[in-house]
């Protein structure tokens, strides 16, 4: 045993964009995509991983630095740093159920697949540790390991299920077709964010309120678009605004201002580009691939490949309402009560926590943005309460050099709302209840949803 979690502690230790080409190239060509064809795309996604996360540590570099001083320069003081999720990660890694997590999801998901109870099929090895993250803090909650792993498994089939049905939203927007978003970090609020829709559509006036640059763009090629809406609607212009912005609140001189106004719109520019490489590599790869298993599966049809949100990051749409919830969370932040972090390290996540709620809400950047306003505001409450968890967690793992940090979270990932949510009911927390039967009723909403898009021509 200590010899496979040292073996995945490694492997798991590789960059992102290094991890997941490997596994995807072994993947295609178990898949019979030609070896040339297989290659090609492997580099091409490694390319495009490797740009969204060298534009994220850039804008983190840039955007920390001045969101401290605007906290500094109010006398506010947060004690619970933001170190991102990719500690959490490293962290989960690290733990004993992280060994045996991957071969039983796995196996779990082959099970649901062959039985017909999920129709997708999860492949996206890296955001594994979503689940053995959760198996790790119920573990250490109660003191038991079958209880960590079941946890793992509950959340695992809540995140099969939640893949399962955003894929219509995702080729309704994107034209994608058999391909959902994979992380139970963004889909798990898919259940709210199709409430809220649902809400939403009911709320006379309210529910004619629509912004959509993703159409404006399209408008545009077509010689059809305002030519105010398509200007605004540039996500490079909405981050030099927003870089100009938090300079300025925060002191900067004229040369540091206009410097990391462009260095956040040079951020915005390049995300989508590397957005979409990601996309154009894996369409030949999930092609091959649901061809494979609906060949040894004939009877499940619809069968969809679970990714990152990464070839999300091209739609304008997703990218703005990312955007205008990352100033909004600043905002929130720094007048929020009970709050003790100050989101940094995983502001930027924000991109891609909200991406599904842009492709529900049909590119609605007024949906998305009023929806995300409570979800900033539980990621800040709940991250804040984890905090002395995850700093227990850290500090036993050697693996990870908490000494000097303090007490350490992650905004968004720290503060995963079901994570929360079923480690409260472990704890006998009485308001677990209500809320696990309003997600329920949500639930239900979400699939009857689901029904109704796959039933449409």
């Amino acid at each position: 045993m200590n010899t496979l979690q040292t073996l995945i502690t490694a492997f798991f230790s590789f960059k992102a964009y290094v991890m997941l080409p490997i596994l995807m190239l072994l993947i295609a060509l178990a898949a019979r995509v030609p070896v040339r064809q297989a290659v090609l795309s492997t580099v091409a996604l490694a390319a495009g991983f490797a740009g969204v996360f060298i534009a994220f540590n850039f804008f983190v570099a840039n955007i920390s630095p001045a969101v401290q001083q605007l906290s500094q320069a109010r006398g506010l003081h947060f004690p619970v740093l933001d170190v991102g999720w990719l500690p959490l990660a490293a962290i989960t890694w690290a733990s004993p159920l992280a060994a045996i997590s991957i071969p039983v999801v796995l196996a779990l998901n082959i099970a649901m697949l062959a039985l017909g109870w999920t129709r997708a099929i999860y492949i996206d090895i890296w955001n594994y540790w979503h689940f053995a993250l959760m198996g790790a803090l119920a573990m250490t909650v109660s003191g038991q390991w079958w209880v960590g792993m079941a946890a793992t498994l509950a959340l695992a089939v809540y995140c099969f299920k939640m893949t399962e049905w955003n894929a219509p939203d995702v080729e309704r927007e994107t034209g994608l077709k058999g391909i959902a978003v994979s992380p139970v970090s963004v889909n798990g609020l898919l259940p709210y964010f199709v409430s809220v829709d649902w809400l939403l559509d009911r709320v006379p006036g309210l529910r004619r309120w629509t912004y959509n640059p993703q159409k404006e763009l399209d408008a545009a090629h077509a010689g059809q678009s305002n030519v105010f809406l398509t200007f605004a609607g540039e996500p490079m212009m909405i981050g030099l605004l927003m870089g100009l912005a938090l300079a300025i609140a925060a002191g900067y001189g004229l040369k540091e201002t206009l410097e990391l106004g462009v260095h956040i719109a040079a951020v915005m520019f390049i995300l989508p580009k590397s957005a979409g490489l990601i996309g154009e590599a894996m369409i030949p790869i999930t092609s091959a691939l649901r061809a494979q298993v609906e060949r040894r599966f004939p009877s499940r049809g619809q069968l969809v490949v679970a990714m990152d949100t990464g070839f999300l990051l091209h739609h304008k749409s997703v990218v703005i309402t990312g955007l205008l919830l990352m100033a909004l969370a600043i905002v929130i932040a720094l007048v929020l009560p009970g709050n003790t972090v100050l989101p940094l390290g995983d502001l930027s996540n924000l991109i891609s926590v909200m991406s599904l709620s842009v492709l529900v809400f049909r590119g609605n950047v007024v949906r998305a943005v009023l929806a995300g306003v409570p979800v900033v505001i539980t990621f800040l409450l709940v991250s804040s309460h984890m905090a002395p968890l995850y700093t227990e967690l850290a500090q036993g793992t050697p693996s990870f050099d908490a000494s000097g940090l303090g007490q350490i979270t992650s905004f968004t990932d720290g503060g995963h709302q079901i994570r929360f949510l079923m480690l409260e009911a472990l704890g006998g927390a009485w308001w677990t209840l209500p809320v696990a039967l309003l997600l329920g009723l949500a639930m239900w909403l979400t699939r009857q949803r689901y029904i109704r898009l796959t039933a449409e021509p």
